[in-house]
């Protein structure tokens, strides 16, 4: 792509990197082993089928990164700006996501098992499809995110922003809704628990006896 510097290599394994431009690297297809990053740039950088094992990304921007198979086990990217990026076919395994930003990016498909999203903004993503079951989305920002189809079950919702987010056809059986808006959803074709579909009722008015 032009403007691309392929002259930038992938740092080591275990070197720690701050404030580094790496905007537009091309590390299509690179290995990265408990790598540090803190306040690093991958604006429009080719990450193409990346691999990360146990690195850390703190406050990096990524804005319009392309990292469409990439595959991340163990590491965490803390309050990162994945705006714009491309996301499609990705793997998270043992993930932590937390306080980053995820606006106008393309998640799906993915597949995430046992990750953090907590305190991400995910607001209008599309994620329908998905299994994100025992997912943990605690305090996550899901304003008018697609979640249609979506398997959530046991997934960790609670203080969940989720006013116009699209839940026909999902599984919320078992997840923690404690502080969600109920009244701010619409619950067409969800299946939910016993306990889930009580605090719905009595959220619109309902009087459940006990």
């Amino acid at each position: 792509m032009r403007g691309t510097r392929p002259h930038v290599q992938p740092p080591g394994p275990g070197e720690v990197l701050e404030d580094a431009d790496l905007a537009r690297v091309d590390w299509w297809g690179a290995e990265l082993a408990e790598v540090t990053f803190t306040r690093c740039r991958f604006e429009d950088a080719d990450l193409t089928e990346l691999v990360t094992r146990r690195c850390v990304f703190t406050d990096c921007v990524l804005t319009g990164a392309r990292m469409a198979g990439s595959r991340h086990s163990g590491t965490a990217f803390l309050s990162c700006r994945f705006d714009r990026a491309r996301l499609f076919d990705a793997v998270w395994d043992g993930c932590k996501l937390t306080g980053s930003h995820f606006l106008g990016a393309t998640l799906r498909p993915l597949t995430s098992t046992d990750s953090d999203w907590s305190w991400t903004s995910l607001r209008g993503v599309d994620l329908s499809g998905s299994d994100l079951s025992g997912q943990r989305f605690t305090e996550a920002d899901l304003t008018d995110a697609d979640l249609r189809e979506c398997d959530l079950s046991g997934a960790h919702l609670a203080h969940a922003r989720m006013q116009g987010t699209q839940l026909r056809g999902s599984d919320l059986r078992g997840a923690d809704t404690s502080a969600v808006n109920w009244r701010a959803l619409d619950l067409t074709g969800v299946r939910l628990d016993l306990t889930q579909a009580v605090q719905f009722a009595r959220a619109h008015g309902a009087l459940v006896a006990d």
